[in-house]
Order: C-alpha cells, then sequence, then structure tokens
C-alpha cells in the first residue's frame, strides 16, 4: 500500500481498482511476471469499510468466500466474517503477496494515446500511460435510488449504503424498500431494535442458509449452479435473500412476517403522501418459496445418487401458514398515518464509466464483453456479475475470473513480442 506521485509513470498494465477484483488481478499478474500497478481512490476494499451498515457479515462461510491462497487466520472455517475482517483479509493479501497497490490515486479520465499504442490516465497524482487497463472498480459505484418518492422535508430518504445501524433512525417507523441480502438484513436489525418496519419484497431467490448439514454455498458447488453462464431470461432483475447474520439463518419471509414486519409487494406509485404497492407479495413470495423447495429436492437426489451418509431433515421442507400480511395484502399505504419518518431504500447500485472515454459500451452504458475481455485491445473488466458465470460475484469466483485475465494478457505480450522481433538478415549460399 503505497502513497506516491505517479506523474509520467510508463507501465505496461494498469488496474483500477483495490478491492477484490483488483487484488486478485494484481496477484495473477504478479505470478506471471506482468509489469503493473494498482490504482485505488481510497483505502484497499474500502465498500466493505464505510458502504456497509456496522453488523454486516460475510454471505458466505470463511472457508467458502476467500482467495485460494490464504485463509481467513485465526477464524472458524465455518464463521462469516465481519466487514471489518473482509476489509483486513484484502489487506493482508496485498501483503503477503507484495501487490504493487497504490491508494489515495482517483482516475479522472481515460482515453487512447495519440499517434502511438496504448492510452493516457489522468489521476489526481499525475498522468499515466499504460498499454493495458484492467477496469476493477465493480459493479457498487453510485447508488440507485428509484424516482418514486419526492424528498420530503418530514421524510428520512437514504440507500442501504449509507445505513449503518438503528440508532441513526429517526423515531418512527421505518419502510425498508428491496428485499435482497441487504434490504433483508436491515429490516430485520430494524425490526429487533423495537421499531415498526414495514419491508416491500420483490422477485427473489431464497436458498437455505444450509441444508443435511452443509452450507447452501456447497450445494450450489456440487450441483453445479455456480457455473451457470447466464441468468434465465426471466430472472434478470431476481435478487437472492440470504445471510450470515446469527451466524447464518435461513431467510424465511412469513417468520419475518410472525415476527412484527409487514410485507408488502413491490413500490409502485406514490401520491399526495400515500404510497401504492404492486399486487405481487404473495406470487414473489411463493415463487421464493419454489426455488428454496427445488434446491432441496435436487440435493436430496444429489445424496441418493451419491450414497452420502447426510442426516435427514424433514423439518426443512414445512412451508409455514400465511401471515395476516400476505392473506389480505396492504395496496396502499398513507406514511403519516402509519407513522413512517425514514425509507431505507435497499435497491442496488448503477455503474460509473463516465471516467472511461473508450468505445467499449453498448447503448445503455454496459460494458460489451466476453468473458471480461473487449474488443478494444488492451481494455478489460473484472469484477462484474455474471462476467463467466453466476460465481463471478463472489470472492472466489472473482478469482477465477482474474486468472483468465491475466493469462490472457500475457498471451498478447508474447504476440506482442514476436511481432516486435526483428529476424537476422537472410544469408544466401551459392
Amino acid at each position: 500500500m503505497t502513497k506516491l506521485k505517479l506523474d509520467n509513470t510508463v507501465v505496461d498494465t494498469l488496474v483500477i481498482g483495490a478491492g477484490q477484483a483488483g487484488i486478485a488481478t494484481s496477484e495473477h499478474l504478479t505470478a506471471l511476471n506482468v509489469p503493473h500497478i494498482v490504482v485505488e481512490k481510497d483505502r484497499i476494499a474500502e465498500r466493505w469499510r464505510s458502504q456497509r451498515w456496522d453488523s454486516l457479515v460475510a454471505n458466505g462461510p470463511a472457508w467458502h468466500d476467500r482467495f485460494p491462497n490464504l485463509q481467513f487466520e485465526g477464524l472458524d472455517p465455518d464463521a462469516f466474517p465481519s466487514k471489518e475482517r473482509v476489509a483486513r483479509y484484502f489487506e493482508e493479501y496485498v501483503e503477503k503477496f507484495s501487490l504493487p497497490v497504490y491508494t489515495d490515486v482517483t482516475v479522472k479520465q481515460v482515453s487512447m494515446l495519440q499517434g502511438e499504442a496504448g492510452y493516457a490516465i489522468e489521476t489526481s497524482k499525475g498522468c499515466i500511460k499504460a498499454k493495458r487497463i484492467v477496469c476493477a472498480t465493480g459493479p457498487f459505484q453510485k447508488p440507485s435510488i428509484p424516482p418514486i418518492v419526492p424528498e420530503l422535508t418530514d421524510l428520512k430518504q437514504l440507500h442501504s449504503s449509507h445505513y449503518f445501524n438503528p440508532e441513526q433512525l429517526d423515531s418512527g417507523a421505518v419502510l425498508v424498500v428491496g428485499a435482497g441480502s441487504s434490504g433483508v438484513q436491515i429490516a430485520d436489525e430494524i425490526n429487533r431494535s423495537g421499531k415498526k418496519v414495514y419491508l416491500s419484497v420483490g422477485p427473489h431467490d431464497r436458498p437455505p442458509r444450509s441444508y443435511r448439514g452443509r452450507d447452501f454455498v456447497w450445494w450450489l458447488g456440487v450441483l453445479g449452479k455456480w457455473d451457470a453462464p447466464a441468468a434465465a431470461p426471466d430472472a434478470e432483475h431476481v435478487t437472492i435473500a440470504v445471510s450470515g447474520a446469527h451466524k447464518g439463518i435461513t431467510i424465511d419471509f412469513r417468520e419475518l412476517a410472525n415476527n412484527n414486519i409487514t410485507l408488502l409487494g413491490r413500490t409502485h406509485a406514490f401520491t399526495n403522501g400515500t404510497l401504492s404497492f404492486s399486487n405481487d407479495l404473495v406470487q414473489n413470495i411463493e415463487k421464493g418459496d419454489e426455488n428454496y423447495l427445488s434446491l432441496l429436492e435436487e440435493a436430496d437426489a444429489y445424496i441418493e445418487k451419491n450414497g452420502l451418509d447426510l442426516p435427514e431433515e424433514p423439518s426443512a421442507k414445512r412451508i409455514l401458514p400465511q401471515p395476516e400480511c400476505m392473506l389480505n395484502p396492504i395496496r396502499e399505504l398513507d406514511l403519516a398515518a402509519s407513522g413512517i419518518t425514514t425509507i431505507i431504500w435497499a435497491t442496488g447500485f448503477k455503474s460509473d464509466y463516465s471516467w472511461l472515454d473508450l468505445d467499449v459500451f453498448d447503448d445503455k452504458g454496459a460494458p460489451k464483453h466476453q468473458r471480461g475481455v473487449t474488443a478494444l485491445s488492451g481494455i478489460y473488466f473484472v469484477g462484474l456479475p455474471w462476467l463467466s458465470r453466476r460465481g463471478s460475484s463472489f470472492i472466489w469466483g472473482c478469482w477465477h475470473d482474474a486468472k483468465y485475465i491475466a493469462d490472457h494478457i500475457e498471451t498478447q505480450r508474447k504476440y506482442h513480442e514476436y511481432e516486435c522481433h526483428v529476424p537476422e538478415p537472410s544469408v544466401e549460399i551459392a
């Protein structure tokens, strides 16, 4: 971790971002002896530090959510690391492999060099020239809040990345919009603090935290689901509701309702102080149940086929009765009458590539790539969801994606070395 002036630096490969994607890429480039540096605008793994709530733990156990070449020292392999421990893990990784990471360096603009191959990178520490660039900034640059509720003086609205603990909230009830991992965990934490909580639930997958003595990450591995190359056509916007909180429990929306969280359908519109919700709550929860039960069935079939001695777990297949909020879904909610003073939008993020002045994006602003390799020579992406497979979003999956990119860079370097080789003049023998 270095803080230096980089003006007039010339490097073969520049990696932008020192989160899990940038660090994994740097490890592989280092192993291949590819000259490179990594620049990071904040600290290493900054989003784990300052854009997550205080009690957050990893959604996967320590034995799984890590890079292959370093374990979480001093932590039970089946435990779920805290956000601080995850950030420290990446710092330890940089130190172990002596990776050339420069912190406190903001990339302002990337453009093609004129009259020569490569790219010009304007940073807060000076200008850099590089033949190749790996964009490892990930998908979480800008909080995404749908333009549904206008900013009102008597209603506090914040994105989940700016929620840290219940103590920061005003008195009154809270509406959490979004029922992926972040939304569910935040809603549960606030509810346990004693506040009244409403939770707006959209389409989601709901895997078991564990089943028959194995964590769901193991089941997705042995069943080949981590290797799915793309989301199903009707599931692009489906989130996953899973949690490592409370030492790892299966998320059950009916149980949350029984614990005094009022479930609502997707947040639809706002008029004169009243929010309206889509009539899809029951459908969303039942489809999540189908996803849950289908995984249990596949797990049972795998156990039988492979003759595994894993204890049966019939209680896992019991679905609780529908709570009142599902039997009679609320379609409209007067915020003032309901005592709601805060809305937390757990609605994901948008990418921001405004600094990348290159023709590598589609008409929606998303990077065009094949496993992270773009059509523009020397420009790569690592750390994006579904970059090569379903597992790309996880720490270990990102590591394998980064290896593919590093290998591609090394191959291109060898082609370039051959291209620049000037053969000896031929000698004619009479």
